[in-house]
């Protein structure tokens, strides 16, 4: 099995870690991961007080907001989402191809 890398410019080998999962639960709903990620990976949307998200935000009661994951095949693997995050709540994993 081999691992999915890239080179930087420089001509250094760089092994890219791809978004998993993010913890709803310790998610502030900040938005700092969203203005981060500039491939269209990531959207915050609203949960109740059950923890379940919410499709309509305007019939139903919004306890707070977290991020989620729109997109996996448009994650580039640069972790920038989770360097900004305060809370940690990002996993990322290696692209092992078979």
């Amino acid at each position: 099995m081999s691992v999915v890398t890239g080179l930087t410019l420089g001509g250094k080998v760089w092994t890219p870690k791809f978004v998993q999962e993010i913890e709803q639960d310790r998610c502030l709903g900040c938005g700092r991961c969203f203005k981060a990620c500039g491939r269209d990976v990531l959207v915050l949307k609203a949960m109740n007080e059950e923890g379940e998200f919410v499709e309509n935000e305007e019939d139903e009661e919004i306890e707070r907001k977290a991020m989620t994951i729109a997109n996996f095949d448009n994650c580039i693997g640069c972790q920038a989402c989770s360097r900004v995050c305060p809370k940690n709540c990002y996993t990322h994993a290696e692209l092992v191809l078979a």
